[in-house]
């Protein structure tokens, strides 16, 4: 029963989120081919030219090599200060990966090639280009297809992480699937990248057949037999297929260049961001005559402070508490005044960002057990759970595990001292509390998973975590653009407070509502758009 309602569900959600999920794809093929059609532009002259001049072949395959060994998320981070978000970054992270397939095979397909044959090409009078044209390139183009559909292939994968710079793509679903448990988006996202990737596969294997030459061997060990009729393309298909090039090639620049006069918001990877950022990107919308555009999903704090200030967006949902630890580097203040004024005076200097009034509600670090947990041990209060901390599994994401505001600092106030500590990335979290594979979970005091889940909060008694007071920051720039901004979007100060949030993040993160929808409602709700 329990499967056959999975697939139920599963099948609801495409057909309520068909839309989407074919905008992603397309958004997903468009990044994809853009990517690989330039590593073969830039990989097969490459390949050509360390056979020509054997000095380079060592430095440029041990360049593509290390491309190689470096983690695509770490890439990532290197590209964003210098591109900051959205398709660009995604579309070189993507290239510089597809490189090493394409340069390796080209070269070793052409030096491969019996030496014979290019002597008895060159004693029939051929020139060297003509060689490599109609001897060399014939002769290897099994193996450098083969290395080109291995870049296709993965590429389609390694595209999904485009979502975490705010670049679209499938992986969107994916990672909102993830941050918000829900199983039916994770597949939404996934099942139509895998058929995505079998779908280039086939198709780069077909264009290979097509391309190779009769009675060369090719990749797979066969050799293509000579047909009597050689299909040859019309005119037209050459025209559809030229323009089909131009329209991928214009696609991905067009992507890649932001629109004048519009204004993008921005949020990163959390229900309650994407909530946050939905409100403020309606309120705008509906309150003025300006094009707003949305990048959502945004990898972290790090990311969309980076982006914001490069300019690549104008405004989003931001916490006091992250802008003093993560950004300024700066001591705890407990205070939440004097935290905002720190903030606010020090964005302004240094980064020409303007603070705006706070939304009313605090998102501080929490730590949560299991009910059962709780009435187990007596739990109430963090120093209860130091008491047994060492009976205990503590399952955190990463960026609290290496934070001094989180477990770091956490652990040397209360001195907790877990049996084991393991990091799970956003809902996982979650789940693994409730598969009790952990017994004590990192929050965020607002979450809606809190109340989906029945955890109990235990109470900060030290006073350790510092306030995250939720406030929209924006460009000082935009702002002196349209003046306008800063009276619409404070009339959502004070608007929202904890309860409220933990209310609205429930309703995306249980009740399975569209964050635009919750962010829309809740606006009509305090009659700040008709």
């Amino acid at each position: 029963m329990g499967i056959i309602h999975s697939i139920v569900g599963f099948k609801d959600f495409v057909i309520s989120s068909h839309g989407q999920i074919i905008d992603l794809t397309i958004q997903h093929v468009e990044l994809t081919v853009f990517a690989v059609v330039i590593a073969i532009i830039v990989g097969v002259p490459l390949g050509i030219l360390i056979t020509r001049v054997k000095k380079l072949s060592g430095p440029v395959i041990g360049f593509a090599n290390l491309i190689q060994a470096v983690p695509s998320l770490a890439l990532l981070g290197f590209l964003i200060p210098v591109m900051g978000i959205g398709s660009a970054p995604a579309i070189l992270m993507v290239f510089l990966y597809s490189l090493l397939p394409i340069i390796k095979n080209t070269y070793t397909g052409l030096i491969n090639i019996n030496p014979d044959v290019i002597e008895s090409s060159k004693g029939m009078g051929m020139t060297s280009k003509q060689v490599l044209r109609l001897v060399q390139l014939p002769l290897a183009l099994p193996i450098i297809m083969s290395g080109i559909r291995i870049s296709a292939v993965t590429a389609v994968g390694l595209m999904t992480i485009a979502a975490f710079v705010g670049a679209g793509g499938l992986g969107y679903m994916v990672f909102s699937g993830v941050q918000t448990v829900d199983n039916n988006m994770i597949l939404g996202g996934a099942i139509p990248a895998c058929i995505l990737a079998l779908l280039i596969d086939s198709v780069v294997e077909k264009i290979e057949e097509g391309v190779t030459p009769p009675g060369i061997r090719k990749a797979d060990g066969t050799i293509k037999l000579s047909k009597k009729k050689k299909y040859k393309f019309s005119k037209i298909q050459k025209i559809i297929a030229s323009c089909l090039v131009v329209v991928l090639i214009g696609g991905g620049i067009f992507m890649t260049t932001r629109k004048t006069d519009t204004i993008v918001v921005g949020a990163y990877n959390s229900s309650e961001q994407t909530i946050l950022g939905s409100m403020l990107a309606t309120l705008i919308e509906k309150n003025t005559k300006l094009k707003v555009e949305r990048k959502f999903n945004l990898g972290g704090s790090g990311i969309i402070f980076t982006a914001l200030k490069s300019g690549k967006i104008d405004i989003y949902p931001e916490y006091t508490g992250t802008a003093l630890l993560d950004i300024m580097k700066s001591k705890l203040i407990n205070n939440p005044d004097e935290a905002y004024k720190t903030v606010s005076d020090y964005y302004v200097k240094n980064y020409g960002i303007t603070w705006l009034k706070p939304l009313g509600f605090n998102n501080s670090y929490a730590v949560a057990v299991r009910q059962d947990t709780a009435d187990k041990y007596n739990l109430t209060t963090i120093s209860d759970l130091a008491k047994v901390g060492n009976q205990l599994k503590l399952g955190c994401t990463l960026e609290f595990s290496n934070r001094e505001d989180g477990y770091l600092g956490l652990n040397k106030m209360y001195n907790l001292n877990f049996k084991s500590v393991s990091t799970v990335e956003g809902g996982l979290r979650y789940t693994s509390l409730n598969n009790k594979k952990s017994d004590v979970v990192d929050a965020f005091s607002t979450e809606g998973l809190l109340k989906a889940f029945k955890l109990k909060v235990l109470k900060d008694d030290k006073q350790f975590f510092p306030p995250y007071d939720a406030v929209p920051i924006i460009s000082t720039k935009t702002l002196q653009k349209h003046p306008d901004l800063k009276p619409l979007v404070n009339e959502l100060a004070g608007k929202i407070n904890d309860e409220k949030m933990v209310d609205l993040n429930y309703k995306v993160d249980k009740l399975g509502q569209k964050p635009e929808k919750v962010a829309e409602d809740f606006l009509r709700e305090n009659k700040l758009i008709k």
